[in-house]
């Protein structure tokens, strides 16, 4: 079983202050829209990665917990680029991993981690999670910068969406770009 992933936000965003501005309309030189186009881009950002469960910005030291080995099999998040595995011995003690024991098996947006030939996973500390701390996120598809420009036109200027229930331009451009679940 996974535990919800707390996952901060990127360095960069996937749509530029200046992209937000051109499809808004605003002239470049205006600043007095920056914050609030900050924010959009920030809210349009979180909505795509929510509606696709996908990461479309890349991140670092995001840590996933989970009870067993077992859980390996399928990754909360994703696309991931990269793990340590960290557990808590029989004894107590804090333990990283090697990666001589595992590999992961990243193909797409979806990722695993699994023992290598004539490997096994080592005992735990009952009680205790298992970290795997990823680096994940994907540069987002152009239909997805797209639907997150058309979700910030639409927000500055309407300051609303359509209602629940109804498929807007912005869910029909995401639903392409979504990860199984």
């Amino acid at each position: 079983m996974w535990y919800p992933v707390d996952v901060a936000a990127p360095d960069t965003e996937p749509v530029t202050r200046a992209q937000a501005k051109f499809q808004c309309r605003v002239a470049t030189s205006v600043t007095s829209f920056d914050t609030e186009l900050d924010r959009l881009i920030t809210a349009a950002r979180s909505h795509a990665e929510a509606v696709c469960g996908v990461r479309f910005a890349a991140r670092t030291g995001v840590a996933m917990k989970c009870d067993s080995f077992t859980d390996f099999d399928y990754l909360p998040d994703g696309p991931i680029t990269g793990v340590v595995v960290t557990y808590v011995d029989t004894e107590g003690a804090t333990q990283t991993l090697s990666t001589d024991v595992y590999e992961l098996r990243a193909s797409g947006l979806e990722a695993s981690i699994v023992l290598k030939y004539g490997q096994a996973w080592p005992s735990i500390q009952p009680g205790s999670r298992i970290t795997v701390t990823a680096a994940l996120g994907a540069t987002a598809p152009e239909g997805v910068v797209q639907a997150m420009l058309v979700f910030i036109d639409d927000t500055f200027h309407k300051r609303e969406h359509a209602k629940i229930g109804e498929w807007t331009v912005l869910d029909r451009l995401l639903f392409n770009h979504r990860r199984n679940a």
